[in-house]
């Protein structure tokens, strides 16, 4: 568990903690009240009401899979351009956003250009309240960029427009590396708090006039 991580589920803890506190305030407060000599009846069915019942948790089918789009750079125009990609379908949110950056870190597999550097791993994603994911990604994801300020910009959005595009509870994401937060991947763009999506980058418009496209890449 990372520190990020720990913060967060201690201050849920402190939360809940309140909360019932607060909840079960009246009933403490009325037996205290009670006369000492209260009949056992009354203190058994305090004793006794049976909890509520849990919920079993939504079973994982493992055949279950749900069509993405995983936003690459476009190979003869500036910009994203989206990959339908089916993947395997998991119930934990958590889970199912590192399946997509995973799927996104692998590549391409025909047509675009890589966005995440050869070797980037994702080492942690998490929820957060409000609708923020954080991911965690491996060093080479800074070590690895090609330089310039805009090959920075479609790293860090590729991941924030696959990510809330894809899944409409989460509305901004947190980059970090390494399981520490960064002012930077390479000194242009600030990942130091949470991104919205910005589809003002993919590529819409007409191939820029005398761009090729490079060989299309076989599918792994």
């Amino acid at each position: 568990m990372t520190p990020r991580q720990a913060d967060v589920l201690t201050a849920l803890g402190l939360v809940g903690l309140a909360a019932t506190v607060g909840l079960t305030a009246p009933r403490w407060s009325a037996l205290l009240r009670s006369p000492a000599g209260a009949s056992e009846p009354e203190e058994a069915a305090l004793v006794e009401t049976p909890a509520p019942a849990v919920e079993p948790a939504e079973a994982v089918d493992p055949a279950r899979r749900i069509s993405v789009r995983l936003y690459f750079e476009a190979p003869d125009r500036d910009g994203l351009l989206p990959e339908e990609r089916d993947i395997a379908f998991s119930p934990d949110l958590a889970q199912q956003l590192r399946t997509v950056v995973e799927e996104l870190a692998k590549g391409p597999r025909a047509g675009l250009v890589a966005t995440l550097p050869e070797g980037t791993r994702v080492l942690e994603v998490f929820v957060q309240a409000h609708g923020v994911a954080c991911v965690s990604l491996s060093p080479e994801v800074a070590t690895g960029l090609p330089g310039g300020s805009r090959a920075e910009l479609l790293t860090v959005y590729s991941v924030v427009n696959t990510i809330v595009t894809n899944f409409p509870s989460v509305s901004r994401v947190q980059i970090v590396v390494n399981d520490q937060p960064t002012l930077s991947l390479g000194g242009h763009i600030d990942i130091s708090r949470p991104l919205s999506p910005d589809m003002t980058l993919v590529a819409l418009g007409p191939p820029q006039p005398g761009a090729q496209s490079p060989s299309p890449t076989p599918a792994p």
